[in-house]
């Protein structure tokens, strides 16, 4: 279960990609992503509320998903990690998707998102109050964005 990445590594439980999102999230959003104490290992393993990240490849896959995501996707982490994250929408609402990204790199985050995204087994879920964020390092160049949501409703 590895997803390694030039001087990152193991992205799962790798402590500076977990700074580098939660920074990310603080920086931008203004408000902790996890409560003190609370590590990669909790994110990617306890965490009630879904996360993900993708690259900046031009076609963008993800390169991160907690256990939560992975239930609520219906991947696993190796299927995950190779999957273009245009694939999360299907194809009627991808503009709509791409339209959301584009607004997210411009102003670096949006709060109380709801978007309309589907699982591998094919099943429809509203996203509700998602947040989607640039994930910036420290010198404020992008590594990809990232969401997360707690809840969701099934189509």
């Amino acid at each position: 279960m590895e997803n390694k990445v030039p001087g990152i590594g193991d992205l799962a439980t790798d402590l500076e990609f977990f700074k580098l999102l939660t920074g990310s999230f603080q920086r931008l959003v203004g408000k902790a992503l996890v409560q003190p104490g609370q590590g990669p290992g909790w994110l990617y393993r306890e965490a009630p509320a879904v996360v993900l990240v993708h690259n900046t490849d031009p076609d963008p896959r993800f390169i991160y998903a907690n256990i939560s995501a992975q239930a609520r996707f219906e991947y696993t982490w190796d299927e995950f990690t190779k999957l273009p994250s245009r694939l999360s929408a299907e194809a009627p609402n991808r503009k709509e998707r791409q339209l959301l990204l584009d607004a997210v790199e411009r102003r670096g985050y949006i709060a109380d998102c709801r978007a309309l995204r589907v699982t591998k087994s094919g099943k429809r879920f509203w996203m509700e109050n998602g947040i989607v964020w640039q994930l910036l390092d420290e010198r404020g160049r992008s590594q990809g964005q990232a969401a997360t949501f707690a809840t969701w409703t099934n189509v």
